[in-house]
């Protein structure tokens, strides 16, 4: 193993993923990143909704949305991806005032950045450099209601001796 790598095991979603893999500590470009958190945002998903799901902080969240974060790390690209497969066609809840506003905040500024929703982009080309989706902003139902999901606390391993 190499100074730039590092094992790291962790659990998202319900999904392990493979134990002991080796992390590139690279960073990649947020262009896919951005679009998946702009088309959650389409569904009513406010950024403090989806930094309690992943276990970022809002700023971080906040940054890679309006687009002052040019790179991600792998481990964030890939937590987005998951969060975004699981809530890509779900409306936020809006059970409460609160939620009702944050959904309709969140939308609103999907309309105003004319963001588009995800089932115009194009999952093949997502993630790479310099892609765009050919749609903006409409408003979208979704399939249903996203369910609250929160990370287990995110724990890091070494294997012994190494």
């Amino acid at each position: 193993m190499t100074a730039n790598t590092a094992t790291v095991r962790h659990v998202t979603f319900g999904r392990a993923r493979a134990s002991g893999a080796v992390v590139s500590r690279a960073r990649l470009d947020a262009g896919g990143t951005r679009l998946r958190l702009r088309a959650l945002h389409v569904m009513g998903h406010g950024s403090a909704r989806i930094a309690r799901a992943l276990g970022a902080s809002e700023d971080t969240i906040q940054r890679l949305v309006r687009g002052d974060a040019r790179t991600v790390s792998p481990q964030l690209r890939e937590e987005v991806a998951d969060l975004y497969d699981a809530w890509w066609d779900k409306r936020a809840p809006e059970r409460t005032r609160a939620e009702r506003a944050a959904a309709a905040r969140a939308r609103r500024r999907a309309a105003a950045g004319n963001w588009c929703a995800a089932a115009a982009l194009n999952d093949n080309q997502l993630d790479f450099p310099g892609y765009r989706p050919r749609a903006g902003y409409r408003p979208a139902t979704g399939t249903g209601v996203a369910p609250d999901i929160r990370l287990a606390v995110r724990r890091h391993h070494r294997r012994k001796g190494a």
